[in-house]
């Protein structure tokens, strides 16, 4: 038994854990019926006075609305989450969902104000970006990524215009745009050395 369980190795602990607190999570929110997942798993605006709602802008990209939600964004989360980790490092790849995170919860608080926002699109989004960037070279921009923006970002544009359709493209919108900021930045050379190093 402990040679097969030897076998198995936890590659990427930030892509499977927050995969893992994803999925307790949304079991949570089956057994409390949504009042666990609405209560800290999803932002929306609420009273300065409460604290949780400052968690919120963070835990919401954990939480998601049912399995189908969940199953669409972690297929795409657990392909890209362990290449991207490898090469950023898992510090650095955890202080990028968490901004990304900040970001997109601030920005549906603030300009959204009646609507709640949860899942982990935003961060999927920002993913599929900058590993499109994760090749660029000093002074040249990779042709994928430019197809990529085109293709989601332009896509999520068109999309979000005049539609109500329950899907916060402005999340998906805003994840890309991290992705390729923090690819524009060439975050992984200029912090390889200390933060972005797993080891």
């Amino acid at each position: 038994m402990k040679k097969i369980i030897s076998k198995f190795q936890y590659n990427s602990p930030v892509t499977l854990t927050f995969a893992l607190i994803s999925l307790a999570v949304l079991l949570l929110g089956i057994v409390t019926n949504g009042i666990s997942t609405n209560l800290l798993f999803c932002t929306y605006r609420s009273y300065l006075t409460d604290p949780l709602a400052y968690l919120r802008l963070f835990t919401h990209v954990l939480g998601h609305a049912n399995w189908a939600h969940f199953s669409g964004n972690m297929v795409l989360f657990l392909v890209l989450g362990p290449m991207l980790e490898e090469k950023y490092g898992s510090k650095l790849l955890l202080a990028m969902i968490v901004v990304t995170a900040f970001v997109s919860g601030l920005f549906y608080v603030v300009f959204y104000p009646q609507n709640a926002l949860l899942g982990a699109s935003g961060i999927v989004f920002m993913m599929i970006v900058l590993s499109s960037a994760a090749g660029m070279e000093a002074g040249r921009i990779p042709i994928t990524l430019i197809l990529v923006l085109i293709i989601y970002i332009g896509g999520e544009m068109m999309s979000s215009i005049g539609v109500k359709d329950g899907i916060a493209h402005g999340a998906h919108i805003l994840g890309g745009i991290c992705g390729a900021g923090f690819g524009f930045l060439g975050i992984n050379r200029k912090f390889g050395a200390g933060i972005g190093k797993r080891k």
